[in-house]
């Protein structure tokens, strides 16, 4: 199987093309916005890369959240009209699990927790358990983050990675420095999966900042 799989939900463009669990083309910018702009061309050298059709493709995979609200909708439009432009399945994977199975040996781990700092002294995190997820993703306080770890944690190691590990407790378990996802350990979490006839919606964990104009006028009326 061959899949091209597309992260946008964080702080870098991610793209590989990966054949039967190897990658054939991997490339990753760093960027907290110009997602739009630079996924169609990071997609086009990675095919090239590879020395692939868009037509050999077998699956689109793609992260679904939680993450940057622009990202996400970047990443899943791109996503699903390529899905839909070449008839081939689109697969969303959490991007929680994603940035756990960029961890090194996260399958052998007995407790691995993925943070993301959701501002605001809320993070969003999800457990894992030897790369079975133990909990749903969550948007918890950090003191609730913290209980839920020490809970979890009790007579385990833990392994904390993301952008919101270092703000749990300093007694909390180790934090290892994996910030962005590999389209690889993506592409290959989605190839194991079941191809769905419904297409991957946004997950998000809570409501955008930003205001439409109409939102902002009945706030003010308000």
């Amino acid at each position: 199987m061959i899949v091209l799989a597309l992260d946008t939900a964080l702080e870098a463009c991610s793209v590989a093309v990966v054949r039967d669990g190897e990658p054939m083309a991997v490339r990753s910018e760093a960027m907290a916005r110009g997602h739009q702009e630079r996924l169609a061309p990071v997609v086009a050298e990675v095919m090239t890369q590879a020395g692939l059709a868009f037509a050999a493709l077998d699956r689109i995979a793609v992260t679904v959240g939680p993450g940057s609200f622009t990202g996400l909708r970047v990443g899943l439009a791109f996503a699903k009209a390529m899905s839909l432009a070449l008839n081939i399945p689109c697969v969303g994977v959490g991007t929680l699990e994603a940035l756990a199975a960029s961890t090194p040996g996260w399958t052998a781990e007995p407790l691995l927790l993925a943070v993301l700092d959701a501002r605001r002294a809320h993070v969003y995190l999800q457990a894992f358990a030897r790369g079975s997820p133990l909990t749903e993703p969550s948007n918890l306080s950090i003191a609730e983050a913290d209980a839920l770890g020490t809970r979890l944690g009790a007579g385990t190691s833990t392994l904390r990675v993301g952008s919101g590990a270092a703000l749990l407790a300093s007694n909390a378990p180790p934090a290892v420095d994996v910030a962005v996802i590999d389209p690889v350990a993506l592409a290959r979490l989605a190839a194991s999966r079941p191809s769905l006839a419904q297409r991957p919606h946004p997950l998000y964990l809570r409501l955008p900042d930003a205001k439409t104009i109409a939102e902002r006028a009945g706030l003010a009326a308000g």
